[in-house]
């Protein structure tokens, strides 16, 4: 089943690629995970299909399972694929390990960090649903399916059912949650389509929650293990980790991995670096690129090992930072694993947060919590992200001959605010009023091509290909207002929606232009557009610790996005907040646990904790807009920057919390159990 994540170029040892899994939508012979489809029932109505599937019998040979990334890599480890003699499907190294080598053994001082971010999924509002239609007269399938790319599960669909793209209409509306996770093409939207060809009927299906929580893809599942080597200044020498990304049965991406050791060396000065990277597969669900994907597990690792490193000297945390961050001056700096980041101001981003948190008076609100028999830590965390997404973009803007625009594009909203932000860039290049235009997205039959939603590219890419648009629509309404007015075409202007003669009061609109010329008036552009953005930021968190129970709870967060040009600052403040708030679960409540055989213990919402009103507070953010020179609007993306730098904010803050009583590492996430026991165990005997 098509999935469309292995296009990175990162190659084992020995030249070959990654090991990209078959994957069907029904499970055979063998079923690599529990919650993978193997048998599909239609009925009238839910409880008849649930009635008739308890009355499926399987006759099931157990076979062994393996389910943690590291011990999947280890020899005689139980085969998820049993034709291969290994369940490792990369093996990569990136960087400069000989210098990196001879950097580490001179190096004055070093700190070491062994961490498991570990795996959690999207849990939406709204579990997956479907319906499709084949209708035999066409021989032509309509499916209805909430995702991140209509054009992209087209695609999928037409490979999977065995026909033709014309032949697939899929239809994406809005969808109550992505954030990454329904962006490949789930089985049951193959299967359902195919069921409707079989009875000849409509055919809808609908996840409940406990389904979700089997076979939604999910995310992270990264286990690391990172080196910094510094001088006595605590300036930065080199660094280097090897990690495990736990890729469960299929391969459905390997992006996770590769960014985050790409961008392992973060906003800082690094001159060497290297990264051993393994992918395995494991008898568990398959991840995908869930919001961030591999940048919170990249700026977690360099934050935590920074902070390790300031204790060691006994040295300001802000200081040491301050010390080692990339400056303006670098430009577009390339780091130690070959990345080109965009030029930003990083300084200043950590320096504008600093202020917003009141660094400064922490030590009063310190001996405040302390009053009320609290622990109170504070950490701080920059970070570095980079949005790339699929290169390929179109839009399509029709004029309307009785009023108004229709924007046609191949990206789409799953809560981004696009019928607002799209609206705005459109407006103004156009020179139209705001209610006049509308974003058409999400429908094959109508938005034919684009990459969908991923990696915050929505913005970047309909701003080059909306200008686009924009910049032939117009030119064609020039060409045919000047042959209407019988007037050279360089003599035209265009203002305000009207196409008018320089020096006269001639004029005619380009709804007038729309009604008279053939076929109507309209403005297309594509383009494949392979540079990234390279959004940065800095966050800070305050934690309170009950040392009673062990709870902990972030009572302030402040953080500074460069988006490069905010199009329209309220949607990224939400897109912060939302973002915020899945790393809060990240660091204190959410995780996948399965036991050894696969059986996942975290089946509902009474054993999987999300983040509730009550555990955030109010947060305070701010923009900083460094315009990016790799597209027309300058936007750098947002959509991701909130969830980046706050399991690491969080975790810092919980271990300053912490560290007088001699806790210097907690496992993610930091439940109350977990730093109740990390107390307990580092108080003296009584």
């Amino acid at each position: 089943m098509p999935t469309g994540g292995l296009d990175v170029e990162v190659f084992n040892a020995d030249g070959s690629g990654p090991f990209a899994s078959p994957h069907f939508p029904l499970a055979g012979p063998e079923v690599r995970f529990i919650g993978e489809v193997i048998a599909v029932v239609l009925a009238q109505t839910a409880l008849q299909a649930r009635d008739a599937a308890e009355r499926i019998s399987v006759e099931w040979e157990i076979l062994p399972a393996v389910v943690d990334g590291l011990a999947a890599c280890e020899p005689g480890a139980a085969p998820v694929w049993t034709q291969r003699a290994t369940n490792v499907i990369l093996d990569a190294s990136l960087g400069d390990a000989l210098a990196v080598e001879q950097i580490f053994a001179s190096a004055p001082h070093r700190v070491s960090l062994d961490a498991l971010i570990p795996r959690v999924t999207a849990a939406p509002l709204e579990p997956r649903a479907v319906r499709a239609h084949y209708d035999a007269a066409r021989d032509h399938y309509t499916v209805y399916a909430g995702g991140g790319g209509a054009v992209r599960h087209k695609s999928a669909l037409a490979t999977v059912l065995g026909v033709e793209p014309d032949q697939v209409r899929v239809i994406a509306g809005d969808v109550g949650g992505n954030f990454g996770s329904r962006n490949p093409l789930s089985p049951e939207f193959a299967l359902v389509a195919w069921a409707s060809k079989l009875v000849g009927r409509p055919i809808a299906w609908t996840a409940d929650r406990h389904e979700s929580f089997l076979s939604d893809y999910q995310g992270r599942d990264l286990h690391v293990k990172a080196e910094l080597a510094f001088d006595a200044e605590g300036r930065f020498l080199a660094m280097r980790e090897s990690s495990v990304l736990n890729l469960g049965a299929y391969a459905v991406t390997i992006v996770p991995s590769i960014k985050s050791a790409e961008l392992m060396t973060s906003v800082y000065k690094i001159p060497s670096a290297c990264a051993h990277v393994r992918v395995v597969n494991t008898n568990l669900p398959p991840i995908t690129n869930l919001r961030g994907a591999g940048r919170p597990e990249a700026m977690y690792v360099i934050e935590r090992l920074i902070d390790q490193a300031a204790m060691e000297l006994k040295m300001d945390r802000l200081e040491i930072r301050r010390k080692n961050l990339l400056g303006l001056e670098d430009g577009r700096h390339r780091n130690s694993l070959g990345i080109v980041y965009d030029e930003g101001d990083f300084a200043s981003a950590m320096e504008v947060v600093v202020g917003l948190g009141d660094w400064a008076g922490f030590e009063d609100r310190k001996v405040d919590s302390g009053k009320r028999g609290k622990l109170r830590g504070i950490g701080i965390s920059n970070y570095l992200e980079i949005t790339t997404g699929d290169p390929f973009e179109r839009a399509v803007i029709h004029v309307h001959p009785e009023g108004g625009f229709d924007v046609i594009i191949g990206t789409q909203s799953s809560g981004q605010g696009h019928e607002t932000s799209f609206a705005q860039v459109v407006s103004q290049w156009l020179e139209v009023p705001f209610e006049s235009v509308r974003i058409l997205s999400g429908d094959t039959d109508i938005a034919r091509a684009g990459g969908g939603t991923a990696s915050s590219r929505s913005m970047r890419m309909a701003g080059i290909v909306i200008k686009g648009a924009v910049v032939d629509l117009i030119e064609k309404a020039k060409k045919a207002a000047a042959e209407r007015l019988e007037v050279a075409q360089a003599d035209i202007l265009y203002e305000a929606g009207c196409c008018r003669v320089r020096g006269t009061d001639r004029a005619v609109t380009l709804f007038e232009i729309a009604m008279q010329q053939p076929g109507g008036l309209s403005g297309a552009y594509e383009e494949v557009h392979r540079v990234a953005g390279f959004p940065y930021g800095a966050a800070i968190a305050e934690v309170e610790v009950d040392p009673q129970t062990g709870f902990a709870q972030v009572v302030q967060y402040v953080a500074v996005d460069d988006v490069g040009t905010a199009v329209n600052p309220m949607i990224i403040h939400g897109q912060t907040h939302g973002g915020i708030v899945q790393g809060i679960g990240q660091a204190l409540l959410e995780r996948c646990i399965y036991d050894r055989e696969g059986q996942l213990l975290s089946g509902s919402l009474m054993d999987y904790a999300l983040p509730r009103a009550s555990d955030v507070p109010f947060f305070g953010t701010e923009i900083l807009e460094l315009p990016s020179a790799t597209n027309e609007l300058g936007v750098r993306a947002g959509g991701e920057g909130g969830v980046v730098p706050a399991p690491a904010a969080i975790m810092n803050a919980l271990l300053d919390a912490l560290r007088p009583l001699g806790v210097t590492d907690l496992p993610l996430p930091a439940t109350p159990q977990s730093i109740w026991r990390a107390m307990e165990a580092n108080c003296p005997p009584a």
